[in-house]
This record gives structure tokens, sequence and C-alpha cells, in this order.
């Protein structure tokens, strides 16, 4: 079941990745930083991808975050699946066809996440980034997720990355997105996948105390004298 799970997520996070290539309106802020670093260095994207990564990975261990099974597959499963989804769809003619397409990106990409980390086999260099964070400074996912992207997408700017409107659109809405998508999600899924250390349901309230008033002491009443 979790393997089905991290597969499903894996090849919708590819299939949101070609439907933003389709889109033609930007592309996502770690690939806007890759191909910045590019333009600066011998490196090609791909291969900037593959050196940011293992860059990545590194800044895992001061998090103590540890690589599993789904770690290796993100870099396999998804690089296929995006070279299968550039080859099935095409560009839209019209303006409001590749908005909706960059907008269905981003909703996917925000679900693909969800399942394949929740899926609890290892997060991919940049998501175990993501998750590692959340877990060692207790901030929401929305806060963490979109700090990164922004981050990356000013860097990326900055070494002369191509931004698009729908960079801007997955940099600030992704983040929220999949704090959408875990509110949405059961908390019994939650407790027993990969997303219970990172994303713990909320403690239930605490139940009403009746009785705990202490119970006022009787006065004592005033004797009547006798003659």
């Amino acid at each position: 079941m979790r393997a089905a799970t991290l597969l499903i997520g894996l090849c919708c996070y590819g299939v949101s990745m070609a439907m933003m290539v389709r889109a033609e309106l930007g592309l996502d802020p770690w690939d806007v930083f890759h191909q910045g670093l590019s333009r600066h260095t011998p490196m090609s994207i791909g291969a900037a991808s593959a050196v940011v990564g293992v860059a990545v990975l590194l800044a895992w261990i001061p998090l103590r975050t540890k690589p599993g099974v789904g770690t290796l597959a993100n870099v396999v499963v998804i690089a296929v699946t995006v070279d299968v989804g550039l080859a099935v769809l095409s560009m839209p003619q019209s303006m409001p066809a590749r908005v909706a397409l960059m907008l269905g990106a981003v909703l996917l990409n925000a679900m693909a996440t969800v399942l394949y980390v929740g899926a609890g086999l290892g997060a991919g260099p940049r998501d175990g980034l993501m998750t590692g964070l959340v877990a060692r400074t207790g901030l929401s996912v929305r806060r963490i997720r979109t700090g990164i992207e922004v981050t990356v997408l000013a860097a990326g700017w900055l070494l002369g990355g191509s931004v698009g409107a729908g960079t801007v659109v997955y940099a600030l809405g992704i983040g929220p997105l999949v704090q959408l998508v875990l509110r949405a999600t059961p908390q019994r899924v939650l407790a027993r996948s990969g997303w219970a250390r990172i994303h713990p349901a909320p403690a239930p309230a605490p139940a009403a105390e009746w009785g705990t008033m202490e119970r006022c002491p009787t006065l004592p009443t005033r004797s009547t004298p006798t003659s």
C-alpha cells in the first residue's frame, strides 16, 4: 500500500512538472535556480539540478533527516514521468487554457507532495529539506515551503534564470496548497503516514472538568443561648 502511494505520488509529481513546462508561463523556482547556475558555470540545467540535489542532501545531516527508498525513487520515477508527460502533452493554444494548465500543475504538485511524503518511504532531496525544517523548527508546512521557494526563486532570478507568472504563482501558492491538502486529509490517515512526525494531529481539547470546585465550608451556625 505504501509503495503504491509512493509511486502514484511521484508519477503525479512528474506529470505536474510536465504540465508546468507545457504551460510556458514560467519555470518552478528550483528550475529557475538550476537555469541561473547553468548560465554562470559549464553545467547544463540537468547537471546543475543533480549538483544542487547532492548539496541539499548534505543539508539533511544537521536536520537529522534520513533518506529512504523514496529518495532514490524520487530521482528515477519523476525523471521518467516528466519525459512521458512532455511527450504526451502539448502547449495549449489559448492563454486561458495555458493559465488553467499552470494552475492545475501547482495543485497537482501539492497533492503529489502529500501523497509521496505520506508514504513514509523517504522524501526527495528538496522536499526532505522542507520536512526536516518543519520537524526541527515547529513552523507550519506553509511557512517553511513558501520560505524555501521564495529564497530559491530570488537566488535564481539574481543568477539570470527565467521567471514568469507561473513561477510566482508556484512560489507563493505551493506552501499554502500543501497545508490545505494536509488539513483536508483525515487525521487517521496522517497518523499512519510519513506526515505523523512532521504534521502531528492537534491535541484534543481538554474535557470540561466538572465538580472540581471545592465545596464551600459550612459556616458555623450561631447557637441559641440557653437560660
